[in-house]
Formats: C-alpha cells, structure tokens, sequence
C-alpha cells in the first residue's frame, strides 16, 4: 500500500462515494471534503499525492491558487458536463486535466498517472 492521500472535494455525494471507493484501497488515505477551506486545510495537512475536484464546487481560481500552493499535487477537475473549453481552462489555470463527472475511469487514470505504479486501481 503506497503511504500517499488522495483529497475529493465533489458536488455529486455519489460521485464522491465512487471515487473514495475506487481509490480507498491504492492510498493510505482518501478524504471527501465539505468545501474549498476544508480542502485546503486536509491538503496543508497530508501533502496530498492528487486532489479531485469538482468544478461545481470549486472555480478556477480557487483551482489556480491550489496548484499554487500545492505545486507537487496533481489537480484533476471535473464537472458534469466539461467540454474541450474547460478542458483547456482548467489546464490553463494549471490543473493536470479535466474530465465529465460521468467518466470515473478517465479521472481516475488522471489522477493516477503511470509513473505512480498505482494504475492497476483503474484496470
């Protein structure tokens, strides 16, 4: 078991419910925060190996400050209807990509790239 975390901040409980499930046994820990401060504070705390975060819940700001401050992280967004224009936005601002709510395998392979050796989680 790899002694990293994995931060949620999600709009959809059931979207969050997945991901925690999907990811709960590849990290150490997995935490669904209730809001950006919260994030934050669990993100200062764990030194998070990825945050997951829902663009219904977060702006692009506050994704921009994220990254900002938690340069080694990875930062995927989602959204339930993201398109090639928040894609590039939400790169723009320094997220390491963007993907529709509705696709779990897509987020999870990028929050867990290959160089992690934690892709099985995905397969």
């Amino acid at each position: 078991m790899q002694q990293t975390h994995v931060l949620l901040l999600q709009s959809d409980p059931n979207v969050a419910q997945t991901l925690a499930h999907s990811l709960a046994n590849s990290f150490h820990g997995v935490h669904v925060a209730q809001s950006v401060d919260e994030l934050r504070h669990a993100a200062a705390k764990h030194q998070p190996f990825a945050i997951i975060v829902d663009l219904e819940t977060a702006s692009l700001g506050e994704v921009e400050s994220l990254k900002r401050d938690f340069q080694e992280t990875r930062i995927v967004c989602n959204h339930r209807v993201a398109d090639e224009e928040m894609w590039t936005r939400s790169l723009n601002v320094g997220a390491d990509d963007c993907c529709p709510s509705s696709d779990m395998r897509g987020i999870l392979l990028a929050a867990v790239p290959d160089s992690t050796g934690l892709r099985h989680l995905v397969a």
